[in-house]
């Protein structure tokens, strides 16, 4: 990532999301000599109240301190949501960016004691989505949740993952734009840029979304999966901050047909040895999981 990119993180986000919104959306008439998908930026600068070519200094990163009623007024116009706004006000030189010192992402052992307590697949995971730690039934549930793995190259580059997640699209959608509000500003992190760069080259679904811009935030909810042994799962995904790591459980409906497959898979795991780890992993070498 160059300089230049990395000083225009805002004209960088404004021209992605002014793609995003048509001009019927925004109440305007097309046209038929367009040559974007989007909005113009004449457009946005008329809708925003702010002159055209003040809104082209902003998407050239000659201005990077407009005032928050000017943003405001351009996340109307983009149809920015509550969390996009607070991403789009991040961007600004105007905001306070204090120099963080990164914590190492380094699994305590009263982690790995709640992961072995815990009777539904749980497990740990980084800022990036690598999994640092996980527990027997999570690995039952998927091979892919174990230390070495990274959640979001599993959606994007393996067949097996792709045929588990039963909305693979939506998923991926959903974990790119996670992965993006979980990177912010700080793209000079080396995980990120040897996950955002691996990903560009071998996927093309992931350089299209990450294009876009999206941003939201991938804290719980709930998803179907297709296993492999015992078929459909419904399941609900909660996903808890302990210090710098994020805890994220899997569970059903109590009673329900996928708590039976999961009570299934349970036993089956009391007795199954685990996956070894996929040999000459970054993750595993970068992020160990023990303390």
């Amino acid at each position: 990532m160059s300089a230049d990119d990395r000083a225009n993180l805002l004209g960088d986000y404004l021209r992605a999301r002014r793609a995003l919104v048509t001009p019927q959306q925004a109440g305007l008439t097309a046209g038929s000599n367009r040559r974007v998908p989007g909005l113009r930026r004449e457009e946005v600068a008329m809708l925003a109240g702010i002159s055209a070519d003040y809104y082209l200094r902003l998407e050239r990163g000659r201005d990077k301190n407009p005032s928050p009623q000017v943003l405001e007024s351009l996340a109307r116009v983009l149809e920015l949501d509550e969390l996009e706004q607070h991403y789009l006000l991040g961007l600004t030189a105007s905001r306070p960016r204090p120099r963080r010192r990164r914590k190492s992402e380094r699994v305590p052992e009263r982690l790995h004691q709640l992961l072995a307590g815990v009777q539904v697949p749980a497990f740990v995971e980084g800022r990036a989505f690598d999994v640092l730690a996980s527990n027997r039934l999570a690995v039952a549930l998927s091979p892919r949740l174990q230390p070495g793995y990274n959640q979001l190259r599993s959606l994007l580059l393996d067949p097996e993952e792709q045929a588990f997640q039963q909305d693979w699209a939506r998923s991926a959608q959903g974990f790119i734009a996670a992965f993006r509000n979980s990177l912010g500003d700080d793209v000079d992190d080396p995980r990120f840029v040897e996950l955002v760069g691996e990903l560009a080259l071998s996927s093309e679904r992931f350089r299209t979304l990450w294009a876009r811009h999206d941003i939201r935030d991938l804290d719980g909810g709930t998803t179907t999966v297709n296993h492999p042994v015992v078929g459909e799962l419904h399941l609900h995904r909660d996903k808890l901050p302990v210090d710098n790591l994020i805890l994220v459980l899997y569970y059903a409906d109590q009673g329900s047909a996928s708590d039976e497959k999961l009570r299934l898979l349970a036993s089956h795991a009391q007795s199954a040895v685990g996956i070894p780890a996929p040999p000459n992993s970054p993750t595993a070498a970068a992020h160990p999981s023990a303390p």
